[in-house]
């Protein structure tokens, strides 16, 4: 079996940066610690001064396959996050056509079976009709239910408040949602394009798809995870306003409702 030695590294692991060994035995670590001794056949690599960093994990990413390969698939985009550090990776479902149904999801598992470098798992996708669909889904595989609750791609806004309800009171899967009110950005896509047509700049979608907009529709979700003790990830943050809603004092076991903020937000 081939063996690693990273020697002298500044070894980034739960919350602590020591200066230690790694091995890697195969293609798994085997073991962090000081003065590892280094075996006949062994390759060593010399760290000193370097930090060696675990392979990250990207929550959200959006590959384009199936029905976008012009941009992108599976295996380009999945080599491209190797090559920065990312390891796992858990892919939306807004490809064409959606994953709303399982068969459309097994599509995705299939290619990344095939073609992916890096662990994978794919979002379910609902829909304001597909609930039964999204209830059937595996989580043993599956790493969450995706819910745009402002419209993105084809048919994958649920603004129905009797389908948002019955998905967090039935799925015990991880809910990840993309919080933007539909009704105000609907009220604030008719003010701009009152005043500039149907060519609406594009320094207004910020203002379109308001502050306002972003705190509503993320209250309603902690609301209703909440009322259901459901497991809620609010995906990419965009407003200061609405870390009012989240509450740090919880321990990291015990935390049910949790949220994130993009990198190139900030």
């Amino acid at each position: 079996m081939m063996r690693t030695v990273i020697k002298n590294a500044k070894v980034v692991n739960e919350s602590e940066i020591v200066e230690g060994d790694v091995l890697i035995a195969g293609e798994r670590i085997e073991k962090i610690a000081q003065n590892i001794s280094a075996q006949k056949g062994d390759k060593v690599i010399d760290a000193a001064g370097k930090y060696l960093l675990p392979g990250a994990i990207d929550d959200q990413v959006h590959f384009r396959e199936p029905g976008l390969t012009h941009k992108a698939t599976i295996f380009t985009e999945s080599r491209a996050g190797i090559a920065g550090g990312i390891t796992s990776f858990m892919e939306m479902p807004n490809t064409v056509p959606n994953a709303l149904t399982l068969e459309l999801l097994e599509d995705k598992y299939n290619i990344a079976k095939k073609d992916s470098l890096a662990n994978y798992s794919f979002y379910m996708g609902a829909s304001n009709t597909n609930i039964e669909d999204v209830l059937k889904t595996d989580p043993s595989n599956v790493c969450g239910i995706k819910i745009f609750m402002g419209s993105s791609t084809g048919d994958m806004l649920v603004d129905n408040e009797a389908t948002l309800d019955g998905i967090f009171a039935r799925s015990e899967m991880l809910i990840a949602t993309h919080c933007e009110d539909e009704a105000t950005i609907r009220e604030n896509t008719a003010v701009y394009k009152e005043k500039y047509g149907e060519d609406v700049p594009i320094w207004c979608h910020p203002l379109i798809r308001s502050e306002e907009a972003c705190f509503l529709s993320s209250s309603l979700a902690v609301t209703l995870a909440k009322k259901h003790g459901s497991r809620l990830h609010i995906l990419h943050l965009s407003t200061a306003r609405e870390i009012e809603l989240f509450d740090n004092t919880i321990s990291l076991e015990e935390k049910k409702i949790t949220a994130e903020a993009c990198v190139h937000h900030l």
